[in-house]
């Protein structure tokens, strides 16, 4: 259950950071990939910030790292 808890949380995250960060969206598979890994610096970052919980304090946390990586991606690829 835990992964494919990882797997929901980084596909939505994912997908929400590409429509934030327009022009970085890398497809279903990729959205995941970015979404999961920006969940891991979501989660390094952002620890226990949140006070809300659960789904969404993981959703936002996942989502603000996957910004972060995506900034990353696009200073690498100019």
């Amino acid at each position: 259950m835990g992964i494919l808890w990882m797997v929901i949380v980084g596909a939505i995250a994912g997908f929400l950071a590409g429509q934030i960060f327009q022009g970085y969206g890398f497809g279903l598979l990729g959205n995941i990939a970015v979404g999961i890994v920006g969940a891991l610096i979501g989660g390094f970052l952002f620890g226990g910030v949140f006070v809300v919980g659960g789904m969404l304090g993981q959703i936002i946390s996942a989502t603000i790292g996957a910004i972060i990586l995506l900034f990353i991606i696009s200073l690498v690829k100019r």
